[in-house]
């Protein structure tokens, strides 16, 4: 399990490439499922797949140019892929999506294996500046603001 304390010792880079991970073992768990006609697992792993793939777009750095959108699209579609796959069960569609995932995820290790190793200063995401944690003497819990 990865702690809190893991992720913010991590780049935004390396974070992403636990994300593709994450979707990559989701997608073997789909996949797995619906040949076993397990159709209520290979949905739950199918949502898996595409909360990540928002997770992934939702990160994307739109000053960095071009490729910021085209990985916006490219995202869209895999979870369009993953959306027809769940309601057709088609394994063939999933197979499809995860092969374009996989791809993606191939070339984000590559690239990270030549990104300079120093961690950038980390400023808070989308999704951190809409939450905070309240300490509690017994219990640490997070509410919206």
């Amino acid at each position: 399990m990865i702690t809190k304390e893991m992720i913010y010792q991590k780049t935004p880079q390396q974070i992403t490439a636990l994300l593709y991970e994450a979707g990559l073992k989701q997608f073997e768990e789909a996949a797995a499922c619906l040949k076993k006609g397990k159709y209520a697992e290979a949905n739950g792993a199918m949502q898996k797949i595409n909360d990540i793939t928002e997770r992934l777009g939702a990160g994307l750095n739109y000053e960095a140019g071009i490729i910021a959108d085209q990985l916006d699209h490219i995202y869209n579609f895999i979870a369009d892929m993953v959306i027809q796959a769940n309601i057709h069960k088609d394994a063939q569609r999933l197979a499809d999506a995860q092969q374009l995932f996989q791809t993606i995820a191939d070339a984000w290790n590559e690239a990270l294996k030549h990104a300079p190793s120093k961690p950038a200063v980390r400023k808070q995401n989308a999704y951190e500046q809409n939450i905070f944690v309240e300490e509690q003497p017994e219990n640490t819990f997070e509410t919206g603001k």
